[in-house]
């Protein structure tokens, strides 16, 4: 897990509306937001859109508590929705959850799949590897957030499917659909003989 940081700089916004939003994106390289959630109320607040960009380009920005210093002020979030620009792709809007370090949140995780190319199940039996999902949805304390979940597919054999309920996840971690019965312990990954071989 690295310890990536995300810290952005924000001022307060008062101007609210579709053209004021148009002026901030077009004279100030700035990105219209908002932040809420907690005991505070809404903020509309703008970012800076090169600062942005760049922590956009770390897959682990959309899985880590944030901290936004809004004129100066600091506050921990989590990126809630992001919307970009149909054709160029810039961000448009972002809206931000304020986060305590005290009570537990729930968010998507990305998996990284590790040991492809030396699974037994590949490397000695001539399986395939085959992905069902490329992340998972955790709940625990935002200090306990992690930037993704590994799964190992070193001693995977041939015939093989990994569920959630397989993953190794770091303390304090949990996976809340695990709690819903063993009808939600969704698979992962397996290994199969290829088609090739099969035909």
């Amino acid at each position: 897990m690295s310890a990536a940081n995300f810290t952005l700089n924000a001022q307060d916004r008062t101007n609210e509306g579709k053209g004021a939003s148009r002026r901030l994106r077009r004279l100030e390289a700035k990105v219209p937001a908002v932040i809420y959630g907690g005991s505070a109320a809404a903020q509309s607040i703008s970012l800076e859109l090169r600062e942005l960009v760049k922590a956009l380009e770390n897959e682990a920005f959309f899985s880590h508590v944030l901290t936004i210093n809004i004129d100066g002020k600091p506050q921990q979030a989590v990126i809630k929705a992001l919307q970009r620009h149909p054709v160029k792709n810039v961000p448009m809007h972002a809206d931000f959850l304020r986060v305590d370090a005290s009570q537990k949140l729930v968010r998507k995780v990305p998996l990284h799949f590790t040991n492809q190319d030396t699974c037994v199940g590949v490397k000695t039996e001539g399986g395939e590897i085959t992905h069902f999902t490329s992340e998972v949805e955790v709940s625990c304390l935002p200090g306990n957030l992690p930037e993704f979940i590994e799964v190992d597919l070193l001693n995977v054999h041939i015939g093989t499917t990994l569920h959630l309920s397989d993953l190794k996840l770091p303390k304090g971690v949990e996976i809340p659909s695990l709690a819903l019965g063993h009808d939600h312990d969704q698979p992962v990954a397996n290994v199969h003989a290829s088609k090739v071989d099969a035909e």
